[in-house]
């Protein structure tokens, strides 16, 4: 199982960042040892949600754990059969807990705005 956690930073410590699409960085994580991989988030001016999802999926992450998902992430990770747990805050080591505590909510639909509440 791999775990992928959206973040301000390159580590566990960091912030969660709450915007699944627009996050700078994901944080893939072995929830047996703790362990992460950063890999950056390159958000373009459209589809973010969409180029995040397939960022995801090509990590082979099972769960995303985030603030909010908009309406294309979210049917882009669902599409790759990905679990997304919504609600985090803190840094990226307090959602891990949260997440394995059951403190999180799973989302049934789009948590966000579209385009990162632009409009």
């Amino acid at each position: 199982m791999t775990i992928c956690i959206t973040s301000t930073g390159q580590s566990l410590d960091a912030p969660i960042n709450p915007s699944f699409g627009r996050a700078p960085y994901f944080l893939f994580v072995d929830p047996e040892t703790e362990t992460a991989q950063a890999v950056k988030n390159t958000p373009g001016a459209h589809g973010a949600g969409v180029q995040a999802a397939q960022i995801v999926a090509s990590n082979k992450a099972t769960v995303v754990i985030t603030g909010n998902v908009g309406p294309n992430a979210y049917q882009g990770l669902s599409a790759a059969n990905i679990e997304i747990y919504v609600g985090a805050k803190g840094s990226g080591r307090d959602a891990l807990d949260d997440y394995n505590a059951g403190r999180l909510s799973l989302a049934q639909g789009p948590t966000g705005a579209p385009h990162g509440g632009r409009r």
